[in-house]
């Protein structure tokens, strides 16, 4: 039954199916690229609400929610249809979008910003298992890779975009211009996508899913502790550091009964499984965790405008796609991945030692080339994990491995931003009001900084790179935590087209 419905097209016309594609991807486009888009806004946005302790928030928030909702859109497909889930995530998206376009504070931004997780979340899981129902195997393969094309186009473009906005119109234009693609998309959807009823029913692990928000969420409370409870002993922090550790715990026991667990437990007996996650945790917190960072970095000690500091951007992605292509096409044809787990991580530590050194008033172009050299880095081992968990794990647990890799990578994203944005606020409070002419450094935006006398500029990108050097610092030691679990990966040859990938594993297994 399964068979048939696999080999049978969702749309037989060619023309609809590709019309239907290109809605697809202006969701994808509009979800992956919110992150990016944000980012080089984040400083004016912070210019204008103060509560730079919470700066980090904003992309936390939003990611968190992302995560924690994925595992459960793909089987809310399986009972539903995708085609009303689809359609759902949208138009939770497009409000959340909405609400932060209007809000009025930096705890309303912040809540709009989960609820346009809870939806991006869906918008991602929903167009990888639409595709799946409109093009045969070997025709979405060619589709699936320009999926991957628009996400380095968010990328690329999302920062660039979100300076030029924020300066033009203001940074809740960045937010608001999601409003009429939601529209254009959800309409289009309505009308073109057929409905198809689902003939599978799956038992849905919402224990599981709850559980595993609630840890991952105590987590980043937990790593934000000192800013929001005062001290990291504070009450407060002790009772979210005991809820997490009970929610940790009825996770397990919750999973070793679930009929279809979120993340199979037996997956983690396996070395390989294990040593992967703990570098996709790692990868997440050093690639999209520090993107927020380094456009305020950008813009407090070079005193780069939001345009301006987009356009730097460019060069981390161009590293990134050119460490992607070149590491894409050795592993397919050596299927050897190891090598490139080694060396992303041992760039991307190299590279946060040096940034570490930047001094306010250090060239453009020296900071410029660190961050295509970190980009790089990324690129060579983006493909890695989820590569390896899937040549690791059994057939029927491959898209649960999966999934768990696209967590993780959120989950060290969301963790790490709390963390950086704990580093610099403590930083910046020894600062106080020492600088002549600034009442409070957090309230400055990148307008106010370019209008100070030069001696208080000058102060201030002093100020927020000595701020930056422990952040950058405890960017390189996740660097390396990664880079230490690479080393420990075995010496897994993938399987070629054709071949089982159990002589993979038995190779793993006999080392």
């Amino acid at each position: 039954m399964d068979m048939q419905i696999t080999q049978s097209p969702l749309v037989t016309d060619h023309r609809r199916r590709l019309i239907l594609f290109l809605f697809l991807m202006s969701a994808m486009f509009m979800a992956t690229l919110d992150n990016q888009i944000v980012s080089t806004a984040l400083p004016t946005i912070v210019g204008e609400f103060g509560h730079i302790e919470r700066f980090g928030w904003i992309g936390s928030a939003y990611l968190l929610s992302l995560s924690a909702v994925m595992p459960l859109y793909g089987k809310l497909g399986d009972l539903f249809g995708r085609k009303y889930v689809m359609m759902t995530a949208i138009a939770i998206f497009t409000v959340g979008s909405a609400v932060c376009g209007l809000a009025v504070s930096m705890n309303s931004l912040i809540a709009a910003r989960v609820l346009q997780g809870l939806g991006g979340g869906g918008i991602m899981v929903s167009i990888f298992a639409v595709n799946a129902d409109l093009f045969e195997p070997r025709e979405r393969a060619r589709y699936q890779s320009y999926s991957s094309l628009v996400l380095m186009a968010s990328g690329a473009i999302g920062p660039v975009l979100g300076g030029t906005m924020s300066d033009l119109f203001g940074w809740r234009s960045i937010f608001l211009v999601n409003i009429p693609i939601g529209l254009i998309v959800f309409v289009g959807l309505a009308f073109m996508l057929p409905y198809r009823k689902p003939h599978r029913r799956p038992k849905i692990d919402y224990a599981g899913a709850l559980l595993l928000a609630m840890t991952t969420t105590c987590i980043v409370l937990m790593a934000d502790g000192t800013e929001l409870f005062g001290s990291l002993i504070a009450p407060q922090s002790l009772g979210v550091i005991a809820l997490g550790i009970i929610c940790a715990v009825a996770w397990v026991f919750v999973e070793r009964r679930a009929p279809e667990p979120i993340v199979p437990l037996p997956l983690f007996r396996n070395s390989t499984f294990s040593l992967l996650l703990v570098m996709s945790i790692m990868s997440g917190a050093i690639g999209i965790g520090m993107v927020n960072y380094f456009a305020l970095f950008l813009q407090t000690t070079t005193g780069l405008s939001p345009s301006a500091a987009g356009v730097l951007f460019v060069l981390l992605t161009g590293g990134i796609v050119c460490g992607s292509l070149s590491a894409g096409r050795v592993i397919s044809s050596t299927g050897r991945y190891k090598p490139f787990a080694i060396a992303s991580l041992a760039c991307s530590a190299i590279a946060f030692a040096l940034i570490a050194q930047v001094q306010a008033g250090t060239s453009i172009y020296l900071i410029g080339a660190i961050m295509a050299f970190h980009g790089i880095g990324i690129g060579l081992a983006q493909q890695v994990p989820v590569i390896g968990v899937q040549n690791a794990a059994p057939a029927r647990d491959v898209g649960a491995a999966t999934g768990s890799v696209t967590l993780s990578r959120m989950g060290g994203a969301s963790i790490a931003i709390s963390i950086y944005g704990a580093i610099v606020a403590s930083q910046l409070s020894k600062v106080g009001g020492t600088i002549p002419g600034v009442a409070d450094i957090e309230q400055l935006t990148p307008k106010m900084m370019a209008a100070l006398p030069d001696a208080a500029r000058t102060a201030v990108e002093t100020a927020y790179a000595n701020a930056f050097t422990p952040l950058f610092m405890t960017s390189c030691a996740i660097a390396l935590i990664g880079l230490v679990a690479a080393v420990f990966l075995k010496p897994v040859q993938l399987p070629r087209a054709g071949e089982a990938k159990h002589p993979a594993r038995v190779e793993e297994a006999a080392e």
